[in-house]
């Protein structure tokens, strides 16, 4: 096995279980989604080559895919998204979508871009739909997608914060839900899981009672085969199935809202 396509090692890798993340990193961020540069976490679908637009200029593939209405957008996100496990096994059920890891610790970001290197190596034409990116996604999901662009988003096994005043780290609060919403499309799914049942209760009933989101019924979870990946796709997941714990998910749908909510959102005073 050439060095390109082995796997990165994990104890080189070494982390926190958990980053705070209310705290100050000092990474990239794109000002709007325009500005989020496809080429770098998809070039078999963005090729970086320069090129002259009708006005003479030189652009970048990135940016004429963007002038075309950007055909192929990211559509998954998975938020906190460790050593990447549910993104590899996502990026074969659905190979045309392109889908996103967002992950604050460095050296865990670090280790998923090498792990899909070394796949994309050592697989020809597959893994080229996944990437990552080291972000604060309670701060900057606006930055990264546009109103409804994505039609999933995965919250597995996340930051419990168990004292009451660190609930507000908690990745899944009624107001961040308010940007998850505008980032989902209508119909639009988002998956979360966790072991601690009291979190399980408390992302449950955040997602219960947000006006934008409705449970989706026994039948439709038991159909989709997203569902399955939730509790072994993961490492976390697979400790959790080792020591036969008990996980407690809340998956729920992006909807509309009612003409009477609408009218209670519109006139909700601003925080």
């Amino acid at each position: 096995m050439s060095k390109s396509t082995r796997l990165p090692r994990k104890r080189f890798y070494r982390a926190r279980a958990h980053s705070n993340p209310l705290s100050d990193s000092h990474f990239p961020v794109p000002i709007m989604p325009s500005h989020v540069n496809y080429s770098i976490h998809y070039p078999q679908f963005f090729p970086s080559n320069q090129t002259t637009d009708d006005s003479g200029n030189r652009t970048s593939a990135l940016e004429r895919s963007f002038t075309k209405t950007c055909v192929k957008n990211i559509q998954f996100a998975d938020i906190g998204c460790g050593f990447g496990g549910l993104l590899i096994n996502l990026s074969t059920l659905f190979p045309e979508t392109l889908m996103i890891g967002m992950e604050l610790r460095d050296k865990v970001t670090e280790y998923v871009k090498e792990r899909i290197l070394a796949l994309r190596a050592g697989n020809p034409g597959q893994y080229q739909n996944i990437s990552v990116v080291r972000t604060n996604s309670m701060k900057y999901i606006p930055n990264f997608f546009e109103k409804g662009q994505l039609s999933k988003m995965f919250f597995l096994f996340p930051d419990p914060h168990f004292k009451e005043k660190n609930h507000r780290r908690r990745v899944i609060s009624p107001h961040l839900l308010d940007e998850y919403a505008y980032t989902l499309m209508v119909g639009g799914i988002i998956y979360t899981i966790t072991d601690v049942e009291e979190l399980g209760d408390w992302m449950k009933a955040c997602l219960e009672g947000h006006p934008l989101f409705e449970a989706i019924s026994k039948e439709e979870l038991e159909a989709d085969p997203v569902v399955k990946l939730l509790s072994s796709a993961t490492e976390e997941g697979q400790k959790v199935a080792r020591n036969e714990g008990q996980t407690f998910q809340a998956i729920y749908r992006r909807i509309m809202p009612s003409d009477t909510e609408k009218e209670e959102l519109s006139s909700a005073p601003l925080n």
